[in-house]
């Protein structure tokens, strides 16, 4: 694949995605957004690749936004576009059946917390630093920071964050529950590659019922979600891993799952 803002490696079933624009504080492009679709569908079809891990080149930035110099002069109707590619490819991570992993390393603003929140998990470095500063050049959040933000810390946080466009550091963050954890910074890679190393392990089939259980869950009132969660779990009674699953347990020993 022909990437130029963006590294793709895969070691041992883990994709690690780099947006790879350091001079640019890894802003994000209307070119690397494209390079990240493409980059997505490939992780999600891959027979290979069991979870993935996105990250920003450097010590400094995560993603610190979209590119301000190349968005200044976009009409109203480019501006609408370009918010409705970024929320495709948002989502196509929140739905693939690969959890993504945001390995936060510094500033994560705007765009780029945002894609960090499209991801399954966050891990941040201690000297990361999440914001939707939108507010602060005249507009909204606009590749999903409004709706997402809420939906993690809740209403009363999430509207403080954007209205006041202030950043919130890393400590503060797993506090109100924006990231899982927080590492030193020069652990910050190993320790995702060690959680998607786990996650890995575990049965292909099962692992993405438990997204599409908790993801689209989430969009239902509890009595829907509670019958879609049952309908999951009998269909999960239906695979091979789960009789291998469950017959491993009862003779103690190490499962291997076959994957269907």
């Amino acid at each position: 694949m022909d990437l130029k803002n963006l590294l793709l490696e895969v070691t041992d079933r883990i994709a690690t995605v780099t947006v790879n624009r350091p001079s640019a504080m890894n802003a994000m492009t209307p070119e690397t957004l494209e390079e990240l679709q493409r980059v997505v569908a490939e992780i999600d079809d891959s027979d290979e690749i069991r979870a993935a891990v996105i990250t920003g080149a450097g010590a400094k930035a995560f993603v610190a936004g979209a590119d301000i110099s190349l968005m200044r002069d976009m009409s109203s109707t480019q501006a609408r576009d370009l918010a409705l590619k970024a929320h495709g490819i948002y989502a196509a991570i929140e739905r693939s059946s690969k959890p993504f992993i945001a390995a936060v390393n510094g500033y994560a603003l705007g765009g780029g917390c945002e894609l960090s929140m499209a991801c399954d998990i966050r891990i941040a470095s201690d000297n990361a630093k999440f914001g939707q500063p939108e507010i602060n050049i005249g507009i909204l959040p606009g590749f999903g920071g409004s709706q997402r933000l809420p939906r993690l810390v809740g209403k009363g946080r999430a509207l403080e964050i954007i209205l006041t466009g202030d950043m919130v550091d890393a400590a503060e963050a797993l506090r109100i529950g924006l990231v899982n954890r927080v590492v030193p910074q020069d652990e910050l890679l190993s320790e995702a590659r060690k959680l998607a190393t786990k996650i890995a392990s575990k049965g292909r089939v099962a692992a993405k019922l438990c997204k599409e259980a908790v993801v689209n869950g989430l969009e239902m009132d509890l009595a829907r979600a509670c019958v879609y969660e049952a309908e999951l779990f009998g269909y999960s009674f239906a695979t091979a891993d789960q009789k291998e699953g469950m017959s491993a347990f009862l003779e103690k020993r190490t499962p291997v799952f076959q994957d269907r």
